[in-house]
């Protein structure tokens, strides 16, 4: 797998800090210190990048604005950085397509843990298993390449955190998952009390896969416990 880290932030001393701690456990990590020098090393580096890290505040753009250009291009994962204690920043960046979040100041041990889980997910979604295809309701997932194409063969764009909760829903079709649950399979860590990003995420994947929010037939809400993947699924090898 792909180890390379790209890390936008203005703070050179922040920058420093973070690539030498990220460096010391075997990550390669590129640094940008605004909007221009991030997409130059993004363009240069787009198809071996393992994970993108964003801070919201930049001296000539925003992360929002960066965010949109990724995810327009790439699936890489995206964690942005906040410093705002209001979640309006984290929930408009999980809106356009940013996967993960955590807030300013942090300690950089929370920040690789949080690495350190996505990368054991995809690792874990990328192997080669009995079981390659997942199809339901005309998509069909495939496992080994990681794609979701819809009826008419065409792929519909995923962030690998999509995937992996569309994977793991699919897998256990019929069954209502709590949302603790679900966070702890996507992103490694427990689910906040105040932290809506499965919700937002979910209703992100909801319109990947035109499941009407008002009356989803794929996702639907068991309201207070979580969510079940109502559709059929047939698991298959070929």
């Amino acid at each position: 797998m792909n180890r390379i880290i790209l890390v936008v932030d203005d703070d050179q001393k922040t920058r420093n800090l973070l690539k030498t701690y990220l460096e010391k456990h075997q990550y390669e990590v590129r640094v940008a210190h605004d909007g221009a020098s991030f997409l130059a090393e993004f363009e240069r580096f787009r198809d071996l990048l393992s994970l993108v890290i964003l801070d919201v505040m930049l001296p000539d753009t925003d992360g929002f604005t960066l965010c949109q250009t990724v995810r327009r291009q790439s699936p890489v994962t995206i964690i942005m950085l906040t410093a705002s204690a209001d979640d309006t920043d984290r929930i408009v960046g999980l809106e356009l397509g940013a996967d993960d979040y955590i807030a300013k100041p942090y300690n950089p041990r929370e920040l690789l843990a949080r690495i350190k889980a996505i990368h054991r997910r995809m690792q874990l979604g990328g192997g080669a298993a009995a079981v390659r295809y997942l199809r339901f309701a005309g998509f069909t997932m495939d496992l080994l390449e990681r794609q979701l194409s819809d009826a008419t063969g065409a792929l519909v764009v995923l962030t690998s955190m999509d995937f992996n909760l569309l994977r793991f829903l699919a897998e256990h079709a019929g069954e209502t998952l709590d949302r603790g649950r679900l966070m702890e399979q996507t992103r490694g860590r427990d689910l906040g009390p105040l932290d809506r990003s499965l919700d937002v995420q979910v209703s992100r994947l909801r319109q990947r896969l035109s499941d009407d929010g008002k009356q989803p037939l794929l996702i639907k809400t068991v309201r207070g416990s979580g969510y079940v993947f109502s559709a059929d699924v047939v698991a298959s090898d070929a």
